[in-house]
């Protein structure tokens, strides 16, 4: 695994410290990686959400749309 060196003022690395200890990280480098995979997911589906913003639609949204799904989801939980 690579490493990084960040400097954080020392409010900055005091909340780090209280992240890990209250939220069970192991230590501030598992709290870090988290951070960014949680960011780095979230730049996914924008770009995944404006993707599809963009995109024709493919059927009309419309009662019978989501009755079809409702009733796919009931046929799935009784399996």
């Amino acid at each position: 695994m690579d490493t990084m060196n960040i400097s954080l003022p020392a409010t900055l690395k005091s909340f780090v410290d209280e992240q890990v200890a209250d939220r069970g990280f192991g230590t501030c480098s598992a709290y870090i990686r988290e951070l960014i995979r949680y960011d780095r997911d979230r730049q996914h589906l924008r770009s995944l959400l404006l993707e599809g913003g963009e995109s024709a639609p493919s059927v009309t949204a419309d009662e019978t749309y989501f009755e079809t799904l409702r009733a796919g989801v009931r046929g799935r939980s009784k399996a």
